[in-house]
C-alpha cells in the first residue's frame, strides 16, 4: 500500500542564489523529469523553497527507499543543484482541499 512520503532539500553547492528557480542549469531537464513523475501519479505536489533555494516534494510511495531509488536520477540532485536533506513518511489530518 502507498503512503505519503515528503523529501525536503536544500540549495546545493552548484545552486546560483543570484538566479530564480527556473534560471538554475539544467532546468528543462529536472522539469521534464519532475513532470514525468507527476505524470505517474508518485509526485503530487511540490515546489520551491523561494528564500532557501531548496524544494519541497510530496510523494504516494511504497517506502521511503522508492523515493531515494526514483528520484536519484534527477538531474539537479545529481548535478548539487540541490541537495537532499531528509524524507519523511507523512500522515495528513488536515486538507482543506477536501
Amino acid at each position: 500500500m502507498k503512503a505519503t512520503f515528503v523529501m525536503i532539500t536544500s540549495a546545493g553547492p552548484n545552486r546560483d542564489m543570484t538566479k530564480g528557480t527556473r534560471e538554475q542549469p539544467l532546468w528543462d531537464e529536472h522539469a521534464a523529469f519532475i513532470d514525468r513523475l507527476v505524470a505517474e501519479g508518485f509526485i503530487w505536489m511540490g515546489g520551491p523553497l523561494v528564500d532557501e533555494g531548496g524544494s519541497l516534494l510530496f510523494f504516494h510511495a511504497a517506502d521511503e527507499n522508492e523515493v531515494r531509488e526514483k528520484m536519484k536520477d534527477d538531474p539537479w540532485l545529481r548535478q548539487g543543484i540541490l541537495k537532499p536533506e531528509s524524507i519523511k513518511r507523512w500522515e495528513i489530518f488536515i486538507d482543506e482541499r477536501k
